[in-house]
């Protein structure tokens, strides 16, 4: 089964993540030197969110969560006025897509450089809440707390994902493609913790993050 399908009997979660497989030979020069090739997106993704970059894996940018991403200020309209600013909304969404194509880019998904606007092989999508009818007011006072199991499993997640990555880079090297069961892994640990930012950080749902890879 392939890390983007769900099990029978699992809904997909509101927060949808792929990255398109590359069925190609990949770029093996800029996989060669990918962490220098990347320094000029790394520059300007810390300029846009201040990112903290630190943790494990080539996406610790993401896991670790975005330095720009709008937290505290929809917290506190969803608790005093029930509203989430649409505009809030649309900059946590972009942000965190930029991020993620950035991560992919590090993860070696995909040899493209990362873009500042088009999403590319890398789609992030979660729905626009209904702060008065679909977020309870209170729950995001604790969402970053009943969220903590996540944070533990993603650590040793991220950790793996980093080895597989190590791997990845050397098969390319040598055979210019990315062995699909390493993506599909790496591509759910990607998921697995957009999942957790949405609901912990973002706040666009209540509904909380499955602990499975596959969507």
């Amino acid at each position: 089964m392939q890390a983007d399908s769900h099990s029978a009997g699992e809904a997909p979660y509101p927060v949808r993540f792929n990255v398109a497989y590359p069925d190609r030979e990949l770029d093996r020069l800029t996989t060669g030197f990918r962490l220098i090739v990347a320094i000029p997106i790394l520059i300007v993704a810390g300029a846009l969110g201040g990112h903290e970059w630190a943790g494990n894996g080539p996406g610790r940018g993401v896991v670790a969560g975005t330095g720009g991403v709008l937290f505290l200020a929809p917290l506190l309209m969803i608790v005093f006025r029930q509203k989430y600013p649409r505009w809030w909304y649309d900059w946590n969404l972009e942000l965190l897509r930029f991020s993620n194509r950035v991560g992919a880019y590090l993860a070696l998904m995909d040899d493209r450089y990362p873009s500042t606007d088009e999403q590319q092989a890398v789609t992030l999508e979660f729905p626009y809440p209904d702060a008065k009818q679909g977020l309870n007011r209170w729950l995001p006072l604790v969402k970053w707390l009943l969220a903590i199991p996540h944070y533990i499993l993603l650590a040793f997640l991220w950790l793996a994902a980093l080895v597989a990555v190590v791997i990845v880079w050397f098969a390319i090297l040598f055979t210019g493609r990315y062995p699909r069961g390493l993506f599909d892994f790496v591509l759910g640990v990607f998921r697995w913790t957009n999942r957790v930012i949405g609901y912990a950080f973002v706040l666009v749902t209540d509904a909380y993050p499955p602990f499975r890879l596959s969507d």
